[in-house]
């Protein structure tokens, strides 16, 4: 053999060497957009909340947005950026009642697919339960990470019962499945869900929600403040579905999923003469134009939904936490 060609022996041969050391190593790159994956690791989620916890509650003392911008997307954003500028604009020095939120006994459902953004749900104990200190309720808190070189952001917040949570369908190894937008196998596929919300808030139909405060309640008190001595109210709601505000859904052991999905509405005042819309200094702060006969505010509305299996004859989507917040106003 040329030497030329025992050299080029003694390199493969190198090469292979090393393929195997990295192999055995565990160092080989995994193509994450085609791996299904775990959407973290349980060290990654609990450092991802603590990382929340910690800018939340330096946003919360200051009432400064930008303490916890980095931390936050989608509608939960949309309604804490919201709600801490117009409480900054009140109170210029901070909150004067400040109390840290703690999330503690968590509980993490990590769902394994393949791609980005990868997610998972921290189910927690907070100190923000009714007075008296009853653990009576539990935060889920709905966290996501658009890439690899992204911060964990927190999508969705749903606040449910303790006994309310669901039993989620998990593997051998403790991972959770996720709920496919276009799936099938829901009554209601997660895609349509902010749709069909928007729609049923506006004409009661279609009738696939379930009674209850945030669907039947919901929309008695919005008819019951429609028309009032001197003023009048309109709302109009819309979907939002899409990029951060896209639903998430994991599915349940009964064969159903807990899906959050985002929309938003508005509400527009409208006084008769001799009348003004009462305007609140939270409202004031974010207000564009000035407030004679009308005031409209625009609303972001985060909603948790059991979402029963396909062939559900009623009741089919239940929605179990609605948390919403004005993240705009204007005066005419």
């Amino acid at each position: 053999m040329s030497g030329a060609g025992r050299a080029a022996r003694r390199l493969a041969g190198c090469a292979a060497a090393v393929v195997l050391a990295l192999t055995a190593s565990g160092c080989v790159t995994v193509h994450g957009e085609r791996e299904v994956l775990p959407g973290a690791s349980r060290a990654e989620a609990a450092k991802a909340l603590k990382d929340f916890t910690d800018a939340y509650n330096a946003a919360d003392k200051t009432y400064d947005p930008g303490r916890d911008a980095g931390r936050v997307t989608g509608v939960f954003a949309a309604i804490n950026q919201a709600g801490l500028k117009a409480r900054g604009a009140n109170s210029p020095g901070g909150n004067p009642e400040h109390r840290p939120l703690e999330l503690t006994d968590a509980r993490f459902v990590i769902p394994k697919k393949a791609g980005w953004p990868r997610w998972f749900v921290a189910d927690t104990d907070s100190n923000r339960d009714t007075e008296g200190g009853a653990d009576d309720s539990r935060w889920l808190l709905v966290f996501v990470r658009g890439g690899g070189d992204q911060l964990w952001e927190v999508a969705y917040l749903a606040i449910l019962e303790e006994d309310g949570v669901p039993r989620f369908r998990l593997d051998r190894d403790g991972l959770a499945e996720p709920a496919a937008p276009d799936t099938a196998a829901l009554a209601v596929a997660p895609r349509d869900l902010s749709r069909a919300y928007a729609d049923y808030l506006h004409s009661g139909r279609p009738e696939s929600f379930a009674p209850g405060p945030n669907t039947s309640e919901w929309r008695t008190r919005r008819a019951e403040s429609a028309r009032r001595p001197g003023m009048t109210t309109q709302y109009v709601d819309r979907a939002w579905d899409t990029g951060a505000y896209a639903p998430l859904g994991l599915r349940t052991e009964d064969g159903g999923a807990l899906v959050f999905f985002a929309s938003r509405f508005y509400d527009r005042q409208t006084a008769a003469e001799g009348y003004r819309p009462k305007v609140s200094p939270d409202v004031q702060a974010l207000l564009t134009g000035e407030v004679r006969s009308t005031l409209t505010r625009e609303w972001a509305s985060s909603q948790a939904a059991l979402v029963k299996p396909a062939g559900a004859g009623k009741d089919q989507v239940a929605v179990v936490s609605r948390l919403q917040g004005v993240t705009s106003a204007k005066g005419s």
